[in-house]
This record gives structure tokens, sequence and C-alpha cells, in this order.
């Protein structure tokens, strides 16, 4: 009779941690997303204003110079956390994404 009792108990315990581990990664998932659509729109925003700084009209302008020093600083931070969650990753978005960088950087 406590065999039962003590099966019962740990069935339930084992279905609430099924549950709870579900829940967490769920959550984790999301995290990931949400931590890759940042860092890829971050990453667009440092080629925009690369661009914009190599403009005959704003080349040379230190405020610029400035924001593109701060934004890659903003990008090595948010690298780090996305190593972590590199599970949903759009490849080809950052490929591009490096290669207008890289075409920017040559002008």
């Amino acid at each position: 009779m406590i065999t039962y009792i003590l099966f019962g108990i740990s069935l339930i315990f084992n279905v609430l941690l099924i549950w709870y581990v579900v829940k967490l990664l769920k959550k984790f998932l999301f995290i990931s997303e949400n931590m890759s659509d940042l860092f890829l729109t971050t990453k667009a925003f440092q080629v925009f204003i690369k661009s914009l700084y190599s403009m005959d009209s704003y080349h040379g302008e230190p405020i610029i110079q400035n924001l593109i020093e701060r934004i890659g600083e903003v990008n090595q931070e948010i690298e780090s956390f996305r190593e972590i969650f590199e599970y949903t990753l759009d490849e080809e978005l950052e490929e591009e994404l490096n290669a207008a960088e890289a075409q920017e950087e040559k002008n």
C-alpha cells in the first residue's frame, strides 16, 4: 500500500517536473529568437550608419564616428549573449549584412 502511495507521489512529481521543463524550454526558445533579431537589427543599423558616414556630406563627422564605435560595442555585447542562444539564427540575413558591411568598408 505504501508503494502505491509513493508511486502516485512520484508520478505526480514527474508530471509537474516535465511540465516545468517544457515551460522553460519555450521561454528559452522565445529568448533565443528575440536575441537573434536584436543582434541583426543592431547589425543592420551599424551598416546603415557606416554607409551614412561614407557620404561626402557626413564624412569625418565626429558624432557619427562616435556612434559607429558605440554601436560596435553594443553589437559585441549582444554577440556574447547570442553565443549562448544560437539555436534560432537567421544565417542568410546575417551573411547579407556581413557582405554589406564588408562592401562599405571597401568603399
